[in-house]
């Protein structure tokens, strides 16, 4: 897969999760979601750590982006 599209992949993902509002969810259906829904976080949370430690391991710092 290309640079590009793997970007293209990560703002997408990053665009579907900001569409997340589980405080929209009803009580019964955050009940319902919530073993798929922390399994979910577990493995983003994982994957996240994975790539921003593969970026530390090259000596290259991950900063939050400076708003204009």
């Amino acid at each position: 897969m290309s640079t590009n599209e793997v970007m293209a992949r990560l703002q997408a993902a990053v665009s579907a999760l900001g569409d997340v509002d589980v405080s929209a969810w009803s009580e019964d259906t955050l009940k319902e979601q919530l073993g798929e829904l922390s399994a979910s976080l577990v493995a983003l949370d994982s994957l996240l750590s994975r790539v921003a430690d593969e970026v530390r391991a090259r000596g290259l710092r991950i900063e939050e982006p400076v708003s204009a």
